[in-house]
């Protein structure tokens, strides 16, 4: 096992640290699915801030995924690289 592997399991022994980290995994999905989108299309932060209305600082805190993102920006993102948000709701474990 990997150094990153060791401690991603020793920290989720933590059930508190479980909690918050099944809480986060959607938003880290989400925003690393962006992130890719962006690279395979080429564009920097400041292109897609500019294809949106905004700035390359708010684009790089959407990308920081420390925040919940807002559904608004989120699909702005998504339309500036010619592409379309969905959502699925599955039935919790």
């Amino acid at each position: 096992m990997t150094s990153l592997e060791t401690l991603k399991a020793r920290l989720l022994a933590s059930a508190e640290v479980k909690v918050e980290y099944d809480r986060l995994g959607p938003v880290y999905a989400l925003v690393g699915a962006m992130v890719d989108a962006r690279h395979e299309a080429g564009l920097t932060q400041r292109e897609i801030a500019q294809r949106i209305g905004t700035t390359q600082s708010v684009v790089a805190r959407l990308e920081n995924a420390h925040h919940m993102p807002s559904l608004d920006l989120v699909t702005r993102y998504a339309a500036a690289l010619g592409r379309k948000v969905q959502f699925d709701l599955v039935a919790a474990e």
